[in-house]
């Protein structure tokens, strides 16, 4: 375990105490959320010395409510997998309440099977993006980590909702429903049909797909209805996701040159080899790698794009299908292994997130329930998935089904 938890402490913050809707509730960020005065480097020697000069949104927002943020914790370069990532000890350390950290395959629900917590994912364009310094835009979204799904649906309650300076955000009130987040102590949602998707059985390790199967048992002996779901494509979601978000990373991080802040490579004889040497030194290996594969896709490969569009439409539609069937889908939150924090290339980072990307890619809210399936010690997390924008439903069932567990499921 690392010795220190946070990149910064602001010693100022304190919980406010004048019966605010987040009052006496901390937090903690990541450091690619923008928090006015704070240093920003989002994990990656691109952004050195980088100060935020405006609140994110969702800081906006939180410090309205009453909520104090105590900080920003370690994080992977670019909140890319989870190397060196310290939300999770924070939370279980007692530092915080909830950690906010971006999920973009799925960072925030593993994090939470590794550290005994809840995590959540919500739809994309749920919450908006905008202060967010992130590495795949159209699959990354702020997770929610904390210690029970009452904190997760308070936060949401109040981060949740139009942002005019997000444009990939859907204009609640027209043709979306305005989120609406109950509190858990009032769930109302009942449990209706579980999808489980069969998929993510076939490869799972003989003793994860018997622990997990098990607990399908134990739900439908105290009468909960299962019913097993198929998404044909799902084996391919890693390779989906590899290959567009690497090609959205490689735009991304293109304006990270050393020219208007962030590291600039000393001793450069002329701008062209400043801009070269700058950009080489900039980035660790694992983060250099997937750039490297994303320009190799726009210039060398472009029909893998196409291909990869092409699936990840399907596995929309394969999703909204199966959801059209059920009220929530059921799936592990990982494999076990390899190790989150251990993993350095793109192959073990996709291997770690091989369950969780799909809801990145489809935009579906996600959340990973503690406890609930183990093997041989290790919490594999149960992961549900519901319709999009139906974000409070889906916590509301959660909030059902881990109360069910705890009964003795």
């Amino acid at each position: 375990m690392q010795e220190k938890l946070f990149v910064y402490e602001d010693s100022s913050a304190s919980p406010a105490s004048d019966g605010r809707f987040l009052n006496e509730m901390s937090l903690a960020v990541q450091p690619n959320m923008s928090v006015s005065g704070w240093p920003t480097e989002a994990g990656s020697k691109a952004l050195t010395g980088f100060t935020a000069i405006y609140d994110a949104t969702v800081v906006e927002r939180l410090k309205a409510a009453g909520a104090a943020i105590k900080g920003s914790v370690y994080m992977s370069e670019f909140g890319f997998g989870l190397a060196g990532d310290s939300a999770g000890a924070a939370l279980s350390q007692d530092q915080v309440d909830c950690v906010l950290m971006t999920d973009t395959m799925g960072e925030a629900r593993v994090a939470a099977c590794l550290s005994g917590a809840f995590g959540f994912k919500p739809s994309y364009g749920m919450v908006s993006r905008f202060g967010l310094i992130g590495l795949v835009p159209s699959m990354e979204c702020y997770g929610i980590l904390a210690k029970n799904l009452a904190d997760i649906s308070k936060v949401m309650s109040v981060v949740a909702g139009n942002d005019p300076r997000d444009l990939s955000m859907p204009n609640f009130g027209d043709d979306v429903e305005p989120p609406d987040f109950n509190p858990m102590a009032k769930t109302t949602e009942s449990i209706g049909t579980i999808g489980v998707v069969t998929d993510c059985l076939d490869s799972l390790p003989e003793d994860e797909s018997r622990a997990f199967e098990g607990m399908i048992s134990k739900l439908e002996n105290n009468g909960l209805q299962i019913q097993k779901v198929r998404l044909k494509d799902f084996d391919l979601a890693p390779t989906v996701h590899n290959v567009i978000g690497a090609v959205e990373a490689s735009s991304s991080a293109g304006k990270y040159d050393g020219v208007r802040y962030g590291h600039r490579a000393p001793e450069a004889k002329n701008w062209n080899e400043m801009y070269l040497n700058s950009r080489g030194e900039s980035f660790g290996l694992l983060v250099k790698t997937y750039l490297f594969q994303g320009a190799y896709f726009q210039y060398e490969n472009y029909d893998a794009i196409v291909d990869a569009a092409r699936v990840r439409t399907r596995l929309i539609a394969e999703t909204e299908a199966a959801l059209e069937q059920c009220d929530m889908l059921m799936l592990p939150a990982w494999r076990g292994s390899p190790d989150p924090s251990g993993a350095a290339t793109i192959d073990s980072v996709y291997d770690v997130f091989a369950m969780t990307v799909i809801a990145n890619i489809t935009g579906h809210p996600a959340v990973t329930l503690p406890g609930m399936v183990k093997c041989k010690n290790t919490d594999l997390g149960l992961q549900l998935t519901g319709p999009r924008f139906k974000d409070s439903q889906l916590l509301s069932m959660a909030a059902r089904l881990t109360k069910l567990a705890r009964k003795g499921i």
